[in-house]
């Protein structure tokens, strides 16, 4: 077999597998999107052609007054404001406390710093469903049930461990000199995080408020427990009661399907634009340490 032959059947090979990989990925992305599509189609049919027989993927005609009836007729908006004010405050305050933790974990060196790392691993563990109802009962004593205060609080206290593992990992990225360089002109600690760590940790900045502002924008379990009145609840709870001028016997599903459509665009838009930093997060100083 000549060596012409050989390069034509190594090139045939990679060809054969590279479409066959790209054959995967196109199930894959077909699995993950077709829910999100079905629901979609759902939004936009009348009510008579969703229980039709046979059943039909698409609607009859592209009808959008779901929409406009779920955004100007209903507290949607309210919802979404909630869900706004509730993730952007428990954000910033998670990010606030973690970068000074994870810079005192990345540069520091003291007796406990292993040990306490593991209790922020195991906490990270635990799940919401296991302290529901202590978390209840402890904030009904401190009367801050039916407060965004009290579910920022909780929100924040929920995602530190993980916001501190993840910034842990780009400051150790950055080399010490720098610190070292900035102390010798005479920087505090605090000065020396706020001048030279972070601008140098913008990616892993990034990617802690990507993955906070999901996390708390997908929130359900907590506001579900601290939260009873229907003018403070999050997106994320309203639409699980969401069935606008509901009277018996009448099919509402339309417009649940077009109110969870709009409950996921703000995440869903956020994580498109910013992917990037994702991927950063994932495979860069996210990873050492």
């Amino acid at each position: 077999m000549t060596h012409a032959n050989v390069e034509i059947g190594s090139a045939g090979g990679r060809r054969l597998a590279n479409t066959g990989l790209y054959a995967i990925y196109a199930v894959a992305v077909l699995f993950t999107l077709f829910p999100i599509l079905a629901v979609v189609m759902l939004s936009m049919k009348q009510p008579s052609e969703v229980f039709s027989w046979p059943p039909t993927f698409l609607p009859a005609t592209l009808n959008l007054d779901t929409y406009i009836y779920v955004l100007t007729e209903t507290t949607i908006g309210r919802m979404l404001w909630n869900s706004v004010f509730l993730t952007a405050c428990s954000t910033a305050g998670c990010i606030a406390i973690s970068a000074p933790a994870a810079y005192a974990f990345s540069r520091l060196k003291f007796r406990a710093q292993k040990p306490l790392l593991l209790i922020l691993l195991v906490y990270q563990m635990i799940s919401s469903m296991v302290i529901a109802l202590p978390l209840y009962r402890y904030f009904e004593a401190l009367g801050l049930l039916d407060s965004h205060m009290g579910v920022i609080l909780v929100y924040i206290t929920v995602e530190i461990p993980f916001t501190v593992w993840l910034l842990k990992g780009f400051f150790d990225a950055i080399p010490p000199s720098l610190d070292e360089a900035a102390r010798i002109d005479g920087a505090s600690r605090l000065q020396v995080l706020r001048i030279v760590i972070l601008p140098l940790a913008k990616p892993g900045l990034a990617a802690a408020l990507i993955f906070n502002v999901i996390a708390g924008w997908s929130q359900f379990i907590i506001p579900f427990i601290l939260i009873q009145r229907a003018e403070m609840l999050p997106i994320s709870i309203g639409v699980l009661n969401f069935a606008p001028g509901q009277t018996e016997g009448e099919i509402t599903i339309p417009y649940l399907a077009a109110a969870s459509i709009i409950a996921m665009l703000p995440a869903l838009t956020m994580f498109v634009l910013l992917q990037r930093y994702i991927v950063q997060a994932l495979t860069g100083g996210a990873v050492k340490g």
